[in-house]
């Protein structure tokens, strides 16, 4: 076995990778890039970024994550489920097994970063991965360390992966070739059958869920951003909703796109990087992130682009809707190089409305913030996961429930304790459908959602009338600057005002059915700021 590269000092004896042939350990974005190239891992665009393809897999696989169950105390704390699948120890440890024997032979990149831009919270990790690209996926999403850091770095949790390991679902107890298998007792990761590099990044992210609530942070899944003024905002939603998008404002300094912590002293960012959705990606309203996707070490998966002149195609859907970049958040102007910011003025809770009725930005008090935050309604957005192919409504508990490993009372709880004493103000922003329901209808203009944002963020909402909408009991502000009026009223913009109803009554409907799970866990007024029956 050869080390190439700068290791640390914590070896893989550990997890009995013994019989490698090359390890290449924390290698720089422009060797990872000649050694995917040379693999023929992928192609260099036209200003230097990497386009791979990350084959039968372009999403997130959720019906093949598994959660290991050992029958100790902690796991009462799991929320045991669809979400937290449980597997039997034994069955780890022949996945375990499998992956140690495929990587004998092989090449392996150790990247070795951290996790929690706060000095406080921050927790060393390791991602070992079979391609180049995967690992400069890794260090352009998670905190890079100094060399310094990286002499001493010790992982506290360890991300295995191999998309040529398959795993055998009659033998292993899984669902198909891929898996994803969490074990919070042994901090471990395994991550097998599939190419797709946002699981690494989401199988951390379960991990920060399951140990900042512990320590009293709320981990949340949102981008952050900060005014000139110091005024900090987060931006909750599933991917595709608009965090990285609108939370990459000219205009503001841009904590983190997708994943932060909100502690005793404010948020901060949990990774280094943004992983930004760029299908129909227009350099005129997304400026930032379209300049970022064109820069040499950003890594492009399944984006398409004309093998000759190496020029992108961002509106091709050829391999699948769910394009994505990762680059570093160095690449954005005005990023906030310490990844950190106060405690919220606005907290946004980004919807993509599929039915079309929900207003395009509500004011919610106290108690409708807990209501919408624990129904987390939303459309998951084609390719975002495997097998959806067209927007389907679903309730996404938080606003992440794919990613939440404890049960969903202790994040909301913590989201009113911190709205409470730090006053923030909650707004509900539906960036999905209007006049109509998807297939009739269109998505919300993005200049108009960024204005009635900006106009929330400035206070310039704060004094104007609200009228109440009668399904959902939603204040709708009645004007906003540089918004025509009958864009606010979702029923205006609908030719077939009887339709609306329609589509609105059993919407409203959906949320009191799917409330029912929590009406015995939160207080009456919480329940009688939902929508109407």
């Amino acid at each position: 076995m050869t080390n190439i590269g700068t290791p640390s000092k914590t070896d893989l004896s550990g997890l009995g990778l013994q019989d490698l042939r090359n390890v290449y350990w924390n290698l720089f974005p422009a060797q990872l890039v000649e050694e995917a190239l040379k693999r023929g891992e992928g192609n260099l665009t036209e200003l230097g970024s990497l386009v791979v393809a990350t084959g039968k897999y372009t999403g997130r696989s959720p019906n093949d994550k598994f959660v290991v169950q050992y029958g100790t105390a902690d796991d009462a704390d799991v929320w045991w489920g669809k979400v937290n699948r449980p597997l039997k120890p034994e069955q780890f440890e022949k996945l375990f097994a499998r992956m140690v024997a495929y990587y004998i032979g092989k090449d392996a990149f150790v990247q070795d970063l951290a996790v929690g831009n706060h000095p406080q919270y921050q927790m060393p990790i390791r991602v070992i991965t079979e391609n180049a690209w995967t690992s400069l996926f890794a260090r352009d999403l998670f905190i890079r360390m100094t060399p310094e850091q990286r002499a001493a770095h010790t992982p506290q949790f360890t991300v295995l992966q191999a998309p040529g390991c398959k795993s055998i679902p009659a033998e292993d107890g899984t669902n198909s070739e891929a898996f994803i298998v969490v074990n919070f007792t042994k901090k471990i990761i395994l991550i097998g059958g599939t190419g797709y590099a946002g699981e690494c990044k989401k199988s951390i992210f379960t991990i920060m869920n399951l140990l900042m609530p512990h320590r009293g942070v709320l981990s949340m899944h949102c981008s952050a951003n900060i005014g000139k003024s110091g005024d900090t905002a987060c931006f909750f939603g599933l991917s595709g909703t608009g965090k990285t998008t609108l939370s990459s404002d000219p205009e503001r300094g841009l904590i983190g796109d997708d994943e932060h912590g909100w502690g005793d002293d404010g948020v901060f960012n949990f990774e280094g990087g943004c992983y930004a959705k760029t299908i129909k990606l227009n350099p005129k309203y997304e400026p930032l992130i379209s300049a970022a996707c064109r820069n040499f070490g950003t890594v492009l998966e399944n984006v398409v682009y004309d093998p000759t002149t190496r020029v992108i195609d961002f509106d091709s859907d050829k391999l699948t809707e769910n394009t994505r970049a990762a680059y570093p958040i160095e690449y954005i102007p005005g990023f906030v190089p310490e990844g950190r910011g106060g405690h919220p003025k606005n907290v946004f809770f980004l919807t993509a409305d599929a039915f079309g009725v929900l207003p395009p930005i509500a004011k919610l008090t106290p108690e409708q913030a807990m209501y919408y935050f624990l129904s987390g309604y939303t459309s998951k957005l084609a390719g975002t996961e495997r097998g959806i192919v067209e927007p389907e409504a679903t309730f996404s508990t938080c606003f992440g429930s794919p990613f939440l490993p404890l049960k969903p009372g202790v994040y909301a709880e913590l989201l009113g304790q911190k709205i409470a004493k730090h006053h923030a103000q909650v707004w509900l922003v539906n960036t999905g459908w209007t006049g109509g329901p998807y297939g009739i209808g269109h998505r919300f203009e993005l200049p108009y959602t960024r204005a009635i944002i900006r106009a929330a963020l400035t206070g310039a909402l704060e004094k104007i009338p609200t009228r109440i909408d009668p399904y959902f009991g939603l204040p709708m502000p009645t004007s906003c600057p540089d918004v025509p009026s009958e864009v606010l009223d979702p029923v205006s913009t609908w030719k077939d005002k009887a339709d609306y109803e329609k589509h609105a009554k059993d919407l409203a409907g959906r949320f009191i059915k799917n409330f029912e799970q929590y009406v015995a866990q939160v207080k009456p007024e919480v329940v009688a700021s939902g929508p109407k029956a």
